[in-house]
């Protein structure tokens, strides 16, 4: 089968897909985190919530944002046989899967600025050196995702500096259809919707939905035009709120100063919930995020991350996902 029937037969199956209730899945785990008793518990934990799409989501380091070489086989990242193991648990649980392969900056330098001159400067790294990496990078996971049988690959995550290199992205696309048949989709980050000129290439259009209570309306209008000329389906790869007084106002910030609130966090969720429900062309959700680990439940209330486990948004999402998947 070529390339363009692949796209072509992935096309018609992301068209027919239908709500995606999901949630992230063991994001900050590492090595040796992934298997054993905790890691089941928070699985079926994250189920309860009528999740019925599970993007298990790894992160890779490269040393510093002009470095070219992504370590995925070391240490910290989770080893092939953790990845394997937490594909066929989450199936086990009825769930579809998303595997996510994400790349982060050793010295905690966000990915987004992960950038390299224009044009190749002599004894500079460049962006073909920096693909190179990245793309076996992604296709040993989409080795991975089709082997175990993955509905879905996200293939970059927030690479906002690297967005603009179309032609790359294209290249490194054509190679993932002939390596997985599934599903294909590329999260970029919050505002960043309108500025990915190569959506045409992935399967389905997927962002980063932080965006403050009171903006949700504006955003979504501003979403819906700018993937309107694309014809996908579209839905939020990431979205969500620590619970925290002051996190509603800006939920993409983790680190922002505040205490402990869980009604603000369900707040949060409400609002979203509510505007995205009347707008038909969202598709769902990834929510962020649900540890490989998880807090005791005792400890929820004192708790301010994002995972809502033990907390009241639980219910919020529970409620909400369990009507989507119903209807």
């Amino acid at each position: 089968m070529t390339t363009e029937a692949k796209a072509a037969g992935t096309a018609a199956a992301a068209a027919e897909l239908g709500f995606i209730a999901g949630m992230t899945w063991g994001w900050t785990g590492v090595r040796g985190t992934w298997e054993g008793p905790e890691a089941d518990f928070s699985l079926s934990e994250m189920v309860k919530l009528n999740v019925g799409w599970t993007a298990v989501t790894l992160g890779a380091l490269q040393a510093t944002a002009q470095s070219t070489e992504i370590e995925y086989a070391n240490e910290p990242t989770v080893t092939d046989d953790e990845v394997r193991s937490a594909i066929r648990r989450a199936k086990a649980l009825g769930q579809k899967v998303c595997l996510k392969p994400v790349v982060n900056v050793a010295d905690g330098t966000w990915r987004a600025h992960i950038n390299f001159f224009d044009m190749d400067i002599p004894g500079e790294p460049t962006w073909g050196q920096w693909f190179a990496s990245y793309t076996r990078f992604i296709l040993h996971y989409a080795d991975i995702a089709r082997e175990e049988g993955c509905e879905m690959l996200c293939i970059g995550c927030e690479m906002v500096q690297a967005d603009k290199r179309e032609a790359e992205w294209r290249t490194l696309i054509a190679q993932v259809r002939e390596a997985y048949s599934g599903l294909v989709t590329y999260n970029c980050d919050k505002y960043q919707e309108g500025h990915v000129k190569w959506w045409d290439a992935v399967d389905l259009i997927s962002s980063s939905g932080y965006y403050p209570i009171d903006q949700w309306e504006r955003q979504l209008d501003r979403i819906e035009a700018a993937i309107a000329p694309y014809g996908k389906p579209f839905f939020f790869m990431e979205a969500g709120c620590p619970s925290r007084d002051t996190s509603p106002a800006r939920p993409n910030d983790w680190s922002l100063a505040g205490r402990p609130d869980g009604e603000a966090q369900k707040g949060y969720y409400e609002a979203m919930f509510e505007a995205c429900g009347r707008r038909g062309w969202v598709r769902g959700f990834v929510l962020w995020d649900w540890p490989a680990r998880l807090y005791a439940a005792e400890d929820a209330a004192a708790n301010d991350d994002y995972c809502m486990y033990g907390k009241p948004a639980a219910q919020t999402v529970k409620d909400f996902y369990g009507s989507r998947r119903e209807g």
